[in-house]
C-alpha cells in the first residue's frame, strides 16, 4: 500500500495542502493519507510556548502511522512543512518527496511590496474588507507571538544542514509570484539536495499558497505524474 503524508506551513492548517490531497485521493482512492495539524496550528492559533521540535515530532508520529501500514511512503510539504518533510526524508525511509513553496529562505521583498501595494489600493478604495490576503495575514499577525516566529527560524536553521542527506526522488515546485518565499529558496533546495532524481518547476502566476493558485491544476498534474512514475532526471523547468 502507498501512504502519503501532507504537511502544512507555519501558522497554517491542513487547508493549505488539502486541494492537492483531495486531487490525489480522487485519482488514488486506494492510497492512505495523513494530513495532520501541527501543534499550536489550526483555525485558532495557540503557538505560545510551542517549540519547533514539537512540530517535527508530531510529523514523525504521523509518518510512523503510515510506516506501520504502508510499504511505500510519499511526503509532501508546503512552506515550513516543506522543511519538515525534508527532515523526514533525510532521517526516515521515504520513497518520494514533494516540496511546495518550501521555506529554506523566506520573504521575497519585491513580490511582497506588490502585494502590500494591492492592499493599500483596496484601503484607498474602501475595499479592504474584501481583500483576502489582508484578512488572512491580519489574523495571523495578531495571533502569532514573536517567540513562534523565532521557533520557525530555528527549525529552518536546524533542517538546512540535513538537506544533504536526502537521496530520494524530489520534486520542488515554486510559485513565480510568491511574496513570502523567494525563488532563491527553491534554487537552494535544488542545488543542495543531492538526489540523483530531482526536478525544479515554477508555477506561473502562483503566489505563496501554491495549492490554491489559478494554475493549481497544472501543479496537481505535475505532482501526480511525479508520484506515479519518475524517470531519471535532473532538470529545471
Amino acid at each position: 500500500m502507498i501512504g502519503c503524508l501532507c504537511i502544512h506551513g507555519f501558522t497554517g492548517a491542513p487547508y493549505e495542502v488539502e486541494p492537492l490531497a483531495e486531487h490525489l485521493m480522487k485519482v488514488h482512492p486506494e492510497w492512505e493519507f495523513r494530513i495532520p495539524t501541527l501543534p499550536g496550528h489550526g483555525e485558532m492559533l495557540a503557538l505560545k510556548g510551542v517549540a519547533f521540535r514539537e512540530w517535527i515530532e508530531h510529523a514523525e508520529e504521523e509518518y510512523s502511522v503510515l510506516a506501520q501500514r504502508c510499504d511505500t511512503i510519499y511526503v509532501i510539504g508546503f512552506s515550513m512543512g516543506g522543511m519538515i518533510a525534508s527532515y523526514i526524508a533525510a532521517n526516515h525511509k521515504v520513497d518520494k518527496l514533494v516540496l511546495l513553496s518550501a521555506a529554506a529562505y523566506y520573504l521575497n521583498p519585491r513580490q511582497l511590496a506588490l502585494e502590500i501595494k494591492d492592499i493599500a489600493r483596496d484601503l484607498v478604495h474602501g475595499n479592504l474588507a474584501e481583500n483576502e490576503l489582508f484578512l488572512r495575514y491580519k489574523q495571523k499577525i495578531v495571533q502569532t507571538p514573536l517567540t513562534a516566529a523565532l521557533q520557525f527560524r530555528r527549525l529552518v536553521s536546524y533542517v538546512r544542514p540535513q538537506l544533504e542527506l536526502i537521496s530520494v526522488p524530489t520534486l520542488i515546485a515554486q510559485g513565480e509570484m510568491d511574496g513570502l518565499v523567494p525563488p532563491k529558496s527553491a534554487e537552494y533546495l535544488y542545488k543542495t539536495i543531492p538526489a540523483k532524481q530531482k526536478k525544479l518547476t515554477y508555477i506561473k502566476g502562483s503566489s505563496h499558497h501554491i495549492c490554491h493558485c489559478q494554475e493549481k491544476e497544472a501543479l496537481f498534474s505535475e505532482v501526480e505524474a511525479f508520484l506515479q512514475e519518475m524517470p531519471e532526471m535532473s532538470l529545471s523547468t
